[in-house]
């Protein structure tokens, strides 16, 4: 519950603090001329122009001559133009709030629309920009919530396949073990089949534990944990390298474990979807943290949809404040998956 915790306060600490820059922001756009008044005053002003040329220099003969006309119509035409300038000025601010609403994502978090405009308009957008901070950080706290409970379930399930289905599963092998003793000659070779079947059966089960709890990431650490993961999924026609210094800083719990996580999902999708017979592993220090790359040489993403599988990715990379990008590999094919973690992690 570490994750929950650490989360749910950052996620409510920086929503505070955004929610305060934003109100000031508002604040100090509260002394605009609010649309209302602006309009308003506008009008008011052309009218008041109009009724002075009527009782002035200008009138209105029946019927009506040309110039007069002419006169009108073009301070018809100033009107009307100065209402559109006006209009169309003060509603800019609501649609850029508009398209910022229609492109808002919570797995992309960080975009604000600017607080600008009139009085109303300025306000409006300031409690946008909080709802959204606060929808951002009750994501983050439920997310993590969430992946800690699936965490907790994955060991449970992994602990109950090696404790009770693997210990089955290995009474059985020593049971054909000794019938394959005292069996007759023409049967052995139907008992050997079943041991066989009942040792492959076996390796999955551990294979599925290993996969549900990464017991070497807990024992050897993040860069034997990715080793043993480019190993593990060396099979079925896919070749997995990696490239991992030894120098590597030091990385919180939680982020290993996203690390782990998100070249796991990038690696089983790749093997499920991508049609690849290349991929591979890159961990690596840069500037401003450490980088993780798995890439392959498939066809692509394409113009599909994201799965559950990268959302998943995006849901575990918001829990340590690491960026992820799902982009063409860098030799135009296949597909890279890219997380940046910030230094020290969160």
């Amino acid at each position: 519950m570490g994750v929950v915790t650490d989360i749910r306060g950052r996620g409510r600490s920086a929503s505070l603090v955004r929610a305060q820059k934003c109100r000031r922001i508002g604040r100090s756009g509260a002394g605009n001329v609010s649309l209302f008044w602006r309009i308003f005053s506008l009008n008011a002003a052309g009218l008041i122009v109009a009724a002075a040329l009527l009782l002035g220099p200008v009138t209105v003969s029946t019927p009506v001559q040309p110039a007069e006309a002419l006169v009108v119509a073009a301070g018809l035409a100033v009107l009307l133009a100065a209402n559109a300038v006006v209009l169309r000025v003060g509603l800019a601010p609501l649609q850029r709030l508009g398209r910022a609403m229609a492109t808002a994502d919570l797995l992309r978090p960080g975009a604000r629309a600017v607080v600008a405009g009139p009085a109303e308009t300025a306000e409006l957008i300031t409690t946008y920009n909080t709802m959204l901070d606060r929808l951002e950080a009750e994501r983050a706290a439920g997310a993590a919530r969430a992946l800690s409970a699936q965490e907790r379930e994955r060991h449970r399930i992994a602990r109950e396949l090696h404790d009770e289905v693997g210990q089955t599963l290995t009474a059985v092998l020593l049971q054909l073990k000794r019938v394959a003793d005292r069996a007759p000659e023409d049967l052995r070779p139907e008992v050997g089949q079943a041991q066989e079947a009942t040792r492959a059966g076996l390796d999955e089960i551990r294979r599925i534990a290993r996969r549900l709890r990464p017991g070497v990431l807990e024992e050897l650490g993040l860069a034997s944990a990715l080793r043993s993961l480019a190993t593990e999924f060396t099979t079925h026609g896919l070749a997995v390298r990696h490239r991992i210094p030894g120098d590597l800083p030091a990385l919180p719990e939680e982020a290993e474990l996203v690390v782990y996580r998100v070249a796991q999902e990038a690696l089983t999708n790749t093997a499920r979807h991508a049609g690849a017979d290349r991929a591979e592993i890159r961990f690596r220090r840069i500037a401003d943290g450490v980088e993780l790359v798995v890439g392959d040489n498939g066809k692509g993403v394409g113009t599909a949809a994201e799965g559950a599988g990268i959302g998943g990715m995006r849901e575990r990379a918001l829990l340590i404040g690491a960026d992820l990008a799902v982009r063409p590999g860098s030799e135009g094919r296949g597909t890279d998956v890219r997380l940046c973690i910030p230094a020290g992690g969160r």
